[in-house]
């Protein structure tokens, strides 16, 4: 069950094939399947479950991002010693998530390894785009969750290093489901959460979406190339998104023309340098 919207009910897989089953300290127990996999926050939909309680609905939910911060760190610790910088990208659907994730990996070259891990209800489309490039890619569909979870993640890292594509000292790139709510509440054992909002949506988003922005250590502002085309008002958008978050770092990119992108590169090659300089925890 996602804490946030109760989400959760179908089965997740990676690249096609059943995950290994986990499920949340005190949730009612359901038995392993052999070839699917329930998402942590699955096993229990307290909010449909007649007779359960407020306190008990709190509970489970505490356990619930309680098993999954604990993978989270571990998933942290492991990143860490390998030299991996890691990002979760979060944003609504359709903002160009995989799209920067493509040009990225282009403009990036040879300066270290890159490897994604792609997240989406359902279809491969992303993982085949970010293969396309030459990066190894694992593809997890949710099923009916909204997001990722610490657990996905450490699987989909697992699968990379059985196939040696877990690389050391480079980049590990997260695309989460798009989803603007609950991802935000989601470690995932990431360095940082980057918030993606394309000029092709509201400047209010961060106001309608706070928990988002407020988790989110970098806003990229996406195709701006269609600024002239619509009435989108950046200055504000920045505003809206530094009430909740003061201070946040923006970047202004557009993957067409190539504005910006220098500015994001740099950004990301200064968040290699430091974790590859940085002794493993």
């Amino acid at each position: 069950m996602c804490v946030t919207c109760g989400c959760g009910g179908g089965d997740a897989h990676i690249d096609g094939h059943g995950m290994r089953y986990a499920r949340p300290r005190r949730a009612a127990a359901t038995p392993p399947a052999a070839a699917s996999f329930r998402p942590a926050h699955g096993a229990l939909d307290a909010r449909h479950a007649p007779g359960t309680s407020e306190a008990q609905i709190l509970r489970i939910e505490q356990d619930i991002l309680s098993d999954n911060d604990t993978q989270a760190n571990a998933n942290r610790s492991r990143f860490l010693a390998r030299g991996l910088f890691v990002l979760n990208f979060v944003s609504s659907p359709g903002s160009g998530k995989t799209t920067l994730l493509v040009d990225t990996i282009r403009r990036w070259g040879t300066r270290s390894p890159v490897a994604v891990v792609e997240g989406d209800q359902q279809t491969a489309f992303d993982a085949e785009r970010i293969r396309a490039t030459g990066a190894a890619a694992v593809q997890i569909n949710t099923g009916k969750g909204c997001h990722l979870d610490a657990h996905m993640v450490a699987q989909a890292a697992d699968q990379l290093a059985e196939q040696a594509q877990l690389p050391s000292d480079g980049l590990l790139l997260i695309e989460n489901v798009g989803n603007l709510v609950c991802p935000a509440a989601f470690d995932l054992g990431e360095a940082h959460k980057v918030v993606i909002l394309s000029v092709t949506e509201g400047e209010d988003k961060p106001l309608k979406y706070p928990d988002m922005f407020r988790a989110a250590d970098l806003l990229l502002i996406s195709k701006i190339d269609l600024l002239p085309h619509l009435d989108f008002d950046v200055d504000l958008a920045v505003r809206y998104a530094r009430q909740v978050r003061p201070d946040l770092p923006v970047i202004q990119l557009s993957t067409r023309s190539g504005e910006g992108c220098e500015a994001w590169l740099d950004w990301l090659a200064a968040g290699v340098a430091a974790v590859t300089k940085a002794p493993a925890a």
